[in-house]
C-alpha cells in the first residue's frame, strides 16, 4: 500500500487529492495545509459555502474519510517553509512513497523539490495557467531533472514577444496579468491529468505487486505535458492540444548538477536564491 504526502488543498490540490484517495492502493495520506477556507474560495473549490471560516486541513480530512473510512489521514496544518515544522515535514517525506505538490508559489516548489530529492521520492506537480488557458503537469524522479531544470526550460519555451500581450508563462508569477483567475472547469481538467500521472507513478497493479510500486517510472516519454484549453493569439494556436516535453538535467543547474552536496544550510540557501534569480532572468 502507498503513503501519499501532499502540500496544498486549494482549488487545484483538493480535486487531485480527492481523485487519488479513491484509489485503494493509497491507504495513508499526510497533508500539509495551513490555510483557512475563505468566501472567495467557494467559487472554485469542492467545499461548500457553509464551511467558510474552518481550516482547509480539517475539511479535507472529513471529506476524505466520508468517502474512504479506512484511509489514514494525517494533518500538518503548517506552512511548508515554516522553520519550526521542518522536523515533522522531513519525517513524513522519509516515510512517504510519492509526493504531490499543489503549492502556487515558486519558493514552495523549489523547497518541495529539494525535500523530495533529499529523501529519494518521486513526485508530481500540476500548474494551471493564468485565466485557465491551459496547464502543465510534471513528474520528477530521483536522479532526474529537478524543478529548476524544468521551470527554466519551459519558461524559455513558452514566451510572448510583444510586451502588450500578457505573459501567461508564469503561473503565480509577479506580473499582475498572471493573476487572472481560472474557472473551476479548467482547474478540474488539469487536476484530472495531475491525478492520472500520479497514479501512473505508483505503477500498474500486477499479481506479484497488487498494490503500489512508486519505484516504477511512468514510461510516458515526457517529463512535462502542456494541455491547451483555449486558443490565445500569439500564445496558443489551438485549444485542447497537448504538447510533450522531455526536459533533461541542465548541465549548469545549481541544484541537481553533479557536484558535492552543499556542506551547510547556508550554502543550499545561496544555491536556491541563485536558481530563482536565474529563472526570473530566463
Amino acid at each position: 500500500m502507498a503513503h501519499l504526502l501532499q502540500v496544498g488543498a486549494g482549488s487545484g490540490g483538493m480535486p487531485v487529492l480527492d481523485m487519488l484517495c479513491r484509489d485503494p492502493r493509497i491507504d495513508r495520506v499526510t497533508l500539509i495545509e495551513p490555510d483557512v477556507y475563505k468566501p472567495h474560495n467557494v467559487e472554485r473549490h469542492l467545499f461548500p459555502l457553509s464551511a467558510v471560516g474552518r481550516k482547509k486541513a480539517e475539511l479535507t480530512r472529513e471529506w476524505l474519510l466520508e468517502r474512504r473510512p479506512d484511509l489514514v489521514v494525517e494533518l500538518l496544518p503548517c506552512d511548508l517553509l515554516e522553520p519550526e515544522s521542518q522536523a515533522a515535514i522531513e519525517k513524513s517525506a522519509a516515510e512517504c512513497d510519492v509526493g504531490v505538490c499543489a503549492a502556487d508559489n515558486e519558493p514552495a516548489k523549489y523547497h518541495w523539490d529539494a525535500l523530495m530529492r533529499r529523501h529519494g521520492k518521486p513526485w508530481t506537480l500540476g500548474e494551471v495557467l493564468s485565466g485557465g488557458i491551459g496547464g502543465f503537469v510534471h513528474w520528477f524522479a530521483p536522479g532526474g531533472p529537478c524543478y529548476g531544470c524544468v521551470a527554466s526550460h519551459l519558461q524559455r519555451s513558452v514566451t510572448v514577444e510583444k510586451p502588450a500581450t500578457p505573459d501567461y508563462s508564469q503561473p503565480g508569477g509577479p506580473v499582475h496579468e498572471t493573476t487572472i483567475p481560472a474557472s473551476k472547469a479548467s482547474i478540474q481538467a488539469i487536476a484530472s491529468l495531475h491525478a492520472l500521472l500520479t497514479l501512473w507513478l505508483l505503477g500498474e497493479p500486477t499479481a506479484a505487486h497488487p498494490t503500489a510500486n512508486a519505484a516504477v517510472s511512468p514510461g510516458v516519454g515526457f517529463t512535462s505535458m502542456l494541455l491547451t484549453l483555449q486558443r490565445v493569439p500569439e500564445v496558443f494556436d489551438e485549444a485542447f492540444r497537448p504538447y510533450r516535453f522531455r526536459v533533461p538535467r541542465a548541465a549548469d543547474c545549481l541544484i541537481c548538477q553533479a557536484r558535492p552536496t552543499p556542506s551547510s544550510v547556508e550554502e543550499l540557501d545561496v544555491a536556491l536564491d541563485q536558481a530563482l534569480a536565474r529563472l526570473e532572468n530566463a
